[in-house]
């Protein structure tokens, strides 16, 4: 009886192991699926610009001025 409660434990505790490494590769390759599609994708000047205005990386008077010139730009 001791023998049978033991491997019992130890099936429990195997499948156990199993689901979560299942679950956490599951969620690491969506993750970086999802970042390989979008990183393929290469990005607009415009968007460029609006990410860093977002980020805080320039000021509106920058984004403005930098959005003037790629307006400027597109057109010659």
């Amino acid at each position: 009886m001791g023998l049978g409660m033991w491997g019992s434990m130890l099936l429990f505790w195997a499948v156990l192991i199993a689901v979560a490494v299942f679950i956490v590769r599951f969620l690491f390759q969506s993750n970086a699926s999802s970042k390989c599609n979008v990183a393929d994708a290469p990005l607009s000047a415009q968007q460029i610009l609006e990410q860093r205005y977002a980020r805080g990386e320039i000021t509106q008077e920058q984004f403005r001025t930098i959005q003037k010139d790629l307006e400027e730009t597109r057109f010659q």
